[in-house]
């Protein structure tokens, strides 16, 4: 995995004002966080934060923060991004929090999942895919973090499941969690029962409308001859 290197310098100043000023020079606020603890308040450059977050590690780039404290001093701390927050209206990050890790100690994390080839049961059964699980839980030294966990649903048909236990990890990462957990399944294709049932309601109406056409006939008949 690429390492990712980002100068950091420790926030003196917080508040709404402040990260509104710093956003405005270019800048993200962010919070390190270790052991669950708040720690330093940082601001890290805008365009770099998200070049690190759109490498091919994504959300889990190993990054060393140079950091400048605020007494001038340089430290260094290896973290991964925890959360981002976004601007709804424009899309840009507002926010980022790490948490710092040791690279010899194994941490928890999310990796996306990646779907290979193409179900004959979608194809040629006209089946549904449906994905339960867009995203897999596991523990690994952070080195070992895949990009993404590759599933290949080439063989899958109608009926066919998998499971996290189904899945092949690369050597050294484990799932989090129950085994039997369910990450996607294919259905058979749903009939239109509304169109069936209109169908059978019109099959039922018409012969009670021919059979009231012939009363009313057969009224008609006996009105004129009482005539």
């Amino acid at each position: 995995m690429k390492e990712i290197t980002i100068k950091t310098i420790e926030r003196k100043e917080k508040g709404k004002n402040q990260c509104k000023h710093l956003r405005a020079k270019g800048f993200v606020p962010g919070i390190v966080y270790k052991g669950g603890k708040k720690g330093l308040s940082v601001s890290v450059d805008s365009k770099e934060i998200w070049h690190a977050m759109h490498t091919e590690a994504g959300g889990n780039a190993i990054i060393t923060l140079d950091i400048v404290d605020t007494a001038s001093k340089k430290l260094k701390k290896t973290v991964i991004i925890q959360e981002t927050q976004m601007d709804p209206l424009n899309d840009k990050l507002i926010h980022v929090d790490f948490v710092e890790i040791s690279l010899t100690e194994k941490i928890k994390v999310k990796v996306p999942i990646a779907m290979k080839g193409e179900a004959p049961g979608v194809k040629e059964e006209s089946g549904v895919l449906h994905a339960i699980m867009w995203e897999i839980e596991v523990e690994c030294l952070p080195k070992n973090i895949p990009q993404h966990i590759d599933i290949d649903v080439s063989s899958l048909r109608v009926g066919d499941t998998i499971h996290l236990k189904d899945i092949k990890l690369p050597e050294g990462v484990a799932f989090v969690g129950d085994l039997d957990q369910l990450v996607l399944n294919i259905s058979a294709p749903v009939e239109e029962e509304g169109a069936a049932t209109l169908e059978g309601a019109e099959g039922v109406a018409e012969p009670e409308l021919i059979k009231k056409g012939k009363k009313e006939e057969e009224g008609g008949e006996e009105t004129a001859s009482g005539e």
